[in-house]
This record gives structure tokens, sequence and C-alpha cells, in this order.
């Protein structure tokens, strides 16, 4: 069965008001991404990328063009609309974690869920704090964790809510190797095990090779860059 089409953009752009007069940020941009499918989108610093996953998540409105997520048409929404969808379907992870530090690990986890009104918001965060492997941690604040295990809590609370697409901006940005090493891994296991579309900023080369596609920016335009083929990877390796 061929899989549905979970985003799809037909010449999105983005323009914005200086002092200089418009700023053109991103040139029309159309592509799709499917189901369950990963992408990196990657480009030097100022290319756009943060800009671009920003629109698709519905954070920021386009100046042009259409949006569609999970075939529901986001030009036509208000902010409300907008953040209802995110609520729905949307999962998204940050390079600086964004928890909030009051709150303890699960309660950090517990929020979207509690938000959407889910009754067993509780026994969720603690189901998928299992999974990442912090239901040790589960009553210690932000302050007391590592930059890894807070980076953890952050996909946890991502995919509390059973998210269809998963946005994440630079998440290994403010990792060591080790903890990047972990973040990647748990990425893809939950964008395998869940069928979750995962679409994903970085700099990081050995990330974006671990995606199906890429997408790479360059001045605010795209183009598409398939990962080598195993074949491709072994002749090179050997020659």
């Amino acid at each position: 069965m061929t899989p549905t089409t979970m985003i799809k953009t037909n010449g999105i752009s983005k323009t914005v008001n200086t002092t200089q007069g418009q700023l053109q940020i991103l040139k029309p941009i159309s592509f799709e991404v499917k189901a369950g499918e990963s992408i990196a989108i990657v480009g030097a610093s100022g290319s756009g990328k943060s800009t671009l996953l920003s629109l698709l998540a519905g954070l920021d409105e386009v100046s042009s063009g259409e949006i569609y997520l999970d075939n529901q048409a986001m030009q036509n929404m208000d902010e409300e609309q907008r953040a209802q969808l995110r609520g729905e379907k949307v999962g998204f992870i940050f390079q600086s974690f964004m928890l909030v530090q009051s709150l303890t690990a699960i309660e950090n986890i517990m929020l979207p869920a509690e938000i959407a009104g889910h009754s067993d918001a509780k026994k969720r965060a603690m189901d998928i704090l299992a999974l990442v492997g912090l239901d040790h941690r589960a009553s210690h604040y932000p302050n007391q964790l590592s930059g890894g295990e807070q980076q953890r809590v952050a996909i946890a609370r991502a995919f509390i809510s059973e998210p269809k697409i998963l946005f994440a901006d630079e998440p290994t940005g403010n990792l060591d190797a080790a903890n990047s090493d972990k973040i990647e891994k748990l990425l893809f296991e939950l964008n395998k095990n869940s069928n979750t579309t995962l679409v994903l900023v970085t700099h990081d080369p050995e990330l974006a090779n671990k995606c199906q596609r890429q997408l790479h920016m360059q001045a605010g335009e795209l183009a598409e860059v398939f990962p080598e083929s195993e074949n491709e990877q072994a002749a090179r390796q050997v020659g």
C-alpha cells in the first residue's frame, strides 16, 4: 500500500519587512513528505532551515503558497486553529530543550496530555519516561538532569500525545557525542515503531545521512538530495 502524504507544500515563501524594505527569507518551495518518512533539512546558517521548519509546524505563517498537514490546509487557519492542529498531530523538539524549570520531569511530560484533556496523563507520562530510560528520574527537576537527560525528557514530552509528525530543530546541537548517539537512536526507534513522520533540522552530516532523504537549503531555496544507497556506501568504503 502506498504511504499517504503527511506534508505537502505548494510554492510556500516567507517575506518579512525590515527597515531596508522587504526581505525574502524563503523563495517558493514545493515538496511532499510521506507518512513515516524521515527527512533532514540541511544547509548553512541563515539558509532558511529553521524558518521552513517553523512554517511546516504552523509556528509561523507563510507569506504565500499552501501547506497541507495530514490533508488539512494550514494557510486557511488562524493561530487558534493552527494551535489545535499542532496539539492533535504535531510534536516539537528544540535544541535548547525548552523544559519548564519549575516542573519535574514527569510533570513536564504530562503537560501536553493534560492540556489535551487526557485523564490518564500521568500513566502515559510514566510509560513513555520508562521508554526513554528515565523512569528513575521522574521527580527530578530540569536543573538536576544532564543535557542528554533533558533532551530525552523533551522527546518523551513530544511523543506523549502520539503525534503523527515530529519536528526537531537541531535535536543534538547542545549534546556531546555519547548523548547525541543516544538521542539519534531514540528518535529513529520512535520514528520506526510509531510510524511517526520525522522532519529535523541539523548541521550534523551523520545524523542527516541516517534520514531517508535530505532537503538541502541554500539562500532560501531548496534542492532535494538523496542519501547514498547501501551499495554506494559499500563501494565507497571498499574504494
